[in-house]
């Protein structure tokens, strides 16, 4: 009796996983269900578009959520969600792009970001969750076949569709501040040629493999960040360079 009860027990937070799971896989294939569907919608009328934007069918879901700066997609993986921001930088660790609370949180840019402009990097961090949803489908590039089959990555603005190459994988860390070692995650943009091509070189000694992408000062970057556990804030990370 005592077994199983012990049994029902460890059931329960296994199948509320497994519901949590169900539920932000329905979630998400609502909102990328009304992407697709506002994809010919005419944009905001509370938003004028500049001379060459585009739609890019976010600008009505954009009006659910004005967190919503662009949606990021990868080809063939799980890869196809919101990518919000706002000045609180942990907001959307925690939270689903209703604002509830959810442990799956959302992909999300910091507020220091420049998605518009864009800076010379921006980097999307999002969940390694163990279902493979959000950023759980980034462990894939550890292998380098893998990453030639899914060399492209989208991310689209509210008015601008962006396409990018995988450029550099790497394993990494969040270090303390008084280590003097490269960290990618401060990295947002470079005023010099001096200051890009420490970044370059730097993501390019640390990849696992030679991608054979390669950049010049002027070209920009999409960085994915998610949580790794080689080490303590270990971090998986991937870097695409825009092609168009």
């Amino acid at each position: 009796a005592a077994l199983a009860v012990a049994t029902i027990v460890c059931l329960f937070p296994v199948g509320r996983s497994c519901c949590l799971s169900i539920r932000h896989e329905r979630q998400q294939r609502q909102l990328q269900k009304r992407k697709t569907e506002c994809g010919d919608v005419e944009p905001l009328e509370s938003r004028e578009r500049q001379e060459g934007q585009q739609s890019t069918g976010l600008q009505s879901l954009s009006e659910e959520n004005h967190d919503l700066v662009g949606w990021l997609t990868i080809e063939g993986t799980k890869i196809d969600y919101p990518v919000m921001q706002c000045e609180d930088d942990t907001y959307y660790l925690s939270h689903n792009f209703q604002k509830e609370e959810d442990k799956y949180g959302c992909l999300f840019v910091k507020s220091i970001a420049d998605v518009e402009t864009p800076g010379t990097n921006i980097i999307i961090y999002g969940h390694n969750m163990k279902d493979g949803s959000m950023f759980g489908a980034l462990d894939g590039y550890e292998s380098e076949t893998f990453g030639r089959e899914h060399e492209c990555i989208t991310f689209s603005t509210l008015y601008e569709e962006r396409q990018y190459q995988v450029m550099a994988v790497f394993l990494s860390q969040v270090y303390m501040e008084q280590e003097d070692v490269f960290k990618y995650y401060q990295f947002y943009q470079a005023d010099t040629e001096e200051a890009f091509l420490d970044f370059y070189k730097a993501v390019k000694e640390l990849s696992l493999y030679d991608t054979g992408v390669t950049a010049v000062f002027g070209d920009t970057f999409i960085t994915l960040s998610t949580c790794a556990y080689h080490v303590e804030d270990g971090r998986f990370v991937v870097v695409a360079k825009r092609v168009s």
